[in-house]
């Protein structure tokens, strides 16, 4: 486990708290891999009958560590953060989120994966994917067009603008918008709640609920997976990446 991935199972819930506050939570290959290990655990756990997911009160997750990300870029199939999005797509017991501060990229599109999603009015979201270069992830380009609707969705996606807490709950992905000083208290009694519910009846309506677009979405990850990796090689991923590091605004008046 990775000392930025903090995971404890307490009264029914297994937590998972994204602990690297410095860095605004961005996520490393190891981190990954140590989210994908929570989930998988929490999962074969019988005593843990929910997963509760969370950041800090200020910030939840700022998306990939870019610099960490170039060194280690998701050329497999069984790379961590597939292991991660296969995990969380797939997960039978009920997922919440507490969302708080910045969540951009697969800080958002996690959350579409989730049951529960509480997040502070400051929360500021974002899915700068075709920004970079990139095409989006975690099935996105297929469960946000679902939730919220095609225009809101190219909006969010294309555009790749930051959205509030407000918009979020508009477009259909966010449960209730709860003060910061009260988000994570709030996300751990819904938790706790859906914890004392019969456990198997819980995840076999989970089950159904999912059943239709279960497989979908599986297949959906792995093409945008592919997409993806031939974007992160193209001239205009590049240009963006070195645009980001350099500070500069990016040229794609040539491509």
């Amino acid at each position: 486990m990775s000392s930025f991935v903090l995971t404890q199972t307490r009264d029914r819930i297994a937590r998972i708290e994204l602990n690297r506050p410095d860095k605004k939570n961005a996520l490393t290959v190891e981190m990954y891999q140590a989210l994908a290990a929570a989930l998988q655990s929490a999962e074969a756990d019988p005593q843990a009958r929910a997963i509760l997911i969370h950041g800090q009160p200020d910030c939840f997750c700022s998306g990939n560590d870019l610099k960490d990300f170039l060194n280690h870029p998701p050329f497999r199939e069984d790379a961590p953060v597939m292991q991660f999005l296969r995990g969380i797509a797939a997960a039978a017991k009920p997922v919440i989120a507490a969302v708080g501060g910045p969540a951009v990229g697969i800080g958002t599109t996690m959350l579409l994966h989730c049951d529960f999603v509480y997040a502070a009015p400051e929360t500021r979201f974002q899915l700068p994917f075709v920004a970079l270069g990139l095409v989006p992830e975690a099935a996105s380009s297929l469960l946000l067009p679902m939730i919220a609707g095609h225009q809101r969705a190219a909006e969010l996606l294309l555009l790749g603008k930051p959205f509030t807490a407000g918009q979020a709950l508009a477009a259909g992905f966010v449960t209730e918008v709860v003060p910061a000083t009260e988000l994570l208290e709030y996300a751990s009694d819904a938790a706790a709640y859906v914890a004392s519910l019969p456990p198997a009846s819980v995840r076999a309506t989970k089950a159904l609920m999912k059943q239709r677009y279960a497989a979908p979405v599986q297949e959906r990850i792995a093409e945008e997976s592919r997409l993806f990796r031939e974007r992160l090689a193209a001239p205009e991923a590049k240009e963006a990446l070195a645009a980001f590091f350099e500070k500069r605004k990016p040229d794609f008046s040539r491509f």
